[in-house]
């Protein structure tokens, strides 16, 4: 390994455990707050959300420094290793041990993410479609995710959905549509060497804000209504999901696979669903708490 390849595999494992940590920080402090609350409020009072906060940030320039120095097949696959870094991490600081099941299904859902990113990483196609061209495919997206996060965030009473469930649901709409903007982020970067009029009158640019700001808040939302081991899957799973399927039916983007490729493609997709609903279904961890001593009986006075 040379000495670019090797800086870059240092930048994309400090993405990811500045991610880890971020993603801790931001679910205890939205987990504090009650759903009957202001979410966004509380968080903004918060000084913990907001070094969460600075880490994404930090976290994400890291990315960047990795991509610029390495190939994104190695960086991706590390980016997705920030899932467990966080579980143990959440586990620390909520006071509670990590089972072997969850090791088990975090391990296969960063083995099965790192195979579809790697083996299905699609070929560039255009940056720029029509709005006709975007309409039904977005249409879909936006409309799987307004379902999953209505129902998420309905009342559990009213649902009765386990947390786990409704936190996968939020991160799943989350995911999203963070796939929305990578899909749009090309396009988008693009418009700036084109003057400040046209980024100002692109609607992408516009749909780009909005889907980056709802997937932030839904984020913090299931971050809030279920444990890290539900939420944080979900969101890392459903951004590829996402950004893959408007590049391959908009963007006209195609997977460079075929055959017995194709065939381990779909594996990776159906481990990645199994493993992210058996997450979302865990029982919820517990604090440990350690068990009061007995007081033994008082001694009966000897009988005289």
């Amino acid at each position: 390994m040379n000495g670019l390849a090797a800086a870059s595999v240092a930048c994309a494992l400090a993405a990811a455990v500045l991610t880890a940590i971020a993603g801790v920080a931001q679910q205890r402090s939205a987990a504090a707050v009650p759903e009957t609350g202001n979410l966004v409020s509380s968080l903004l009072r918060n000084p913990r959300w907001w070094a969460g906060a600075v880490g994404d940030t930090a976290g994400y320039g890291f990315q960047i420094a990795a991509l610029a120095l390495g190939s994104v097949l190695v960086v991706q696959p590390l980016m997705v290793s920030s899932l467990l870094f966080a579980l143990p991490l959440a586990a620390y600081f909520g006071g509670y041990r990590l089972t072997r099941s969850t090791w088990l299904l975090a391990a296969a859902l960063c083995a099965a993410l790192a195979i579809f990113l790697i083996v299905g990483n699609p070929a560039a196609g255009t940056t720029d479609a029509a709005a006709t061209r975007w309409a039904l495919p977005l249409g879909a997206v936006l409309a799987v995710t307004a379902a999953a996060a209505a129902l998420g965030a309905a009342p559990a009473q009213t649902t009765r959905l386990t947390p786990g469930v409704r936190a996968t649901l939020l991160g799943t709409a989350g995911g999203l549509l963070y796939g929305v903007v990578a899909a749009l982020t090309k396009h988008v970067t693009d418009l700036f060497e084109d003057g400040p009029v046209a980024v100002l009158t692109s609607w992408q640019v516009w749909m780009l804000v909005v889907a980056g700001v709802g997937g932030y808040y839904l984020q913090q939302r299931a971050f809030q209504v279920g444990p890290l081991s539900a939420s944080l899957p979900a969101l890392t799973v459903g951004e590829p999901l996402g950004a893959m399927f408007l590049g391959v039916v908009v963007l006209g983007e195609h997977l460079q696979v075929g055959g017995a490729g194709m065939v381990l493609v779909a594996a990776a997709v159906l481990v990645m669903f199994v493993t992210t609903i058996a997450l979302s279904r865990a029982e919820a961890p517990t604090p440990e708490v350690a068990t009061p001593a007995t007081t033994p009986p008082p001694e009966s006075p000897n009988p005289r």
